[in-house]
């Protein structure tokens, strides 16, 4: 199955009906009164506002660019993301499902729009784990795309975890920039818009797909629930760094793969980091660290099992995660 191209996958991150109302019940309560209010402005007009714009993706030399319709029409978003850069993809998004559409191979994958515990939708054990472990600052205001941005900074407390940067429209509070850094702040990742008008006129035929519903000759993939089973696996992480909890724990099938993995999820709020555990089949696959932008993935041998852990998260987290996975 071919995949979207990083670009479309960061923005799909951050922009979508992104960054709902958290409590930051540990800070100071003037401090935690700018983080709310922060949190709730760029959640309503993530969702509330049309807007069209051009989005540049950038992951060390590697620089992508997207083109974003979004609309909001009683009390429903609509969207769609066209990568602009390399094989024609595109992620069209509906109230219930993600379409994408694959245009050179024929694809379309359809996926359920359903995030649960994953930011911002956490839970109240994620919420205090962000506060927790980031310092939230506001810093001074800067302009991107020509547009005044309230600054504000996500710091990790630790080596586990790397820190993040936000840019609101300073008049309506949209994400304008997003960026990931590590722990000497070098950029990792980040996007931005180059363009944006906010509050365009968009009609519901610029958030449909280009092609039909049902192309002829074209393959229909349903990537639906029934791709993770959530079950108890018998496994689990004995040392799991602080403020990461478990999301999901269950079965998924992978492609390639005659029967499916193990696949446990754990996430500190801003980033998730997954852990698959399969059978050795064949040779042994390759292991040790990869790096991929803000990826990192490792994988180690235990006895004739593969576990592999990977997530937008420092090596030395990664690797703790998966060199303390055990059997219950």
């Amino acid at each position: 199955m071919p995949s979207p191209s990083p670009a479309l996958l960061f923005a799909a991150r951050f922009l979508p009906a992104a960054f709902l109302f958290l409590t930051f019940a540990p800070l100071a309560h003037a401090q935690a009164q700018t983080a709310a209010d922060w949190i709730e402005r760029a959640a309503y007009a993530a969702r509330n506002y049309n807007y069209i714009g051009t989005i540049v993706y950038q992951t060390g030399a590697r620089v992508e660019s997207s083109r974003i319709v979004h609309m909001f029409d009683s009390g429903q978003e609509y969207e769609k993301l066209v990568n602009l850069d390399g094989p024609p993809r595109e992620i069209v998004r509906t109230q219930n499902e993600v379409r994408c559409y694959y245009p050179d191979s024929k694809i379309i994958q359809v996926l359920p729009r359903t995030f649960r515990n994953v930011f911002p939708s956490l839970s109240p054990e994620q919420q205090q784990s962000l506060a927790q472990y980031y310092t939230f600052r506001v810093v001074t205001g800067e302009r991107v795309g020509g547009k005044a941005a309230t600054v504000v900074s996500f710091d990790p407390k630790d080596g586990f975890r790397y820190g993040h940067r936000f840019w609101s429209d300073a008049a309506t509070g949209l994400l304008l920039k997003a960026r990931m850094v590590n722990e000497r702040g070098d950029v990792i990742e980040q996007f931005a818009f180059t363009d944006l008008t906010i509050s365009a006129k968009v009609d519901r035929s610029m958030v449909e797909p280009s092609w039909p519903a049902s192309p002829p000759e074209w393959k229909i993939a349903q990537a639906g629930a029934g791709d993770v089973t959530p079950h108890d696996t018998g496994w689990f992480v004995a040392r799991i760094p602080a403020g990461f909890n478990k999301i999901m724990e269950g079965f998924r099938q992978l492609r390639g793969r005659s029967a499916p993995v193990a696949h446990l999820v754990y996430s500190d709020g801003l980033v998730a980091v997954s852990v698959f555990i399969e059978p050795i089949a064949g040779a042994p696959p390759p292991l040790g660290m990869l790096q991929q932008g803000g990826l990192n993935v490792y994988s180690v041998r235990l006895d004739d099992q593969v576990v592999t852990a990977l997530g937008e998260a420092p090596g030395a987290t990664v690797r703790q995660i998966a060199n303390s996975v055990s059997r219950r």
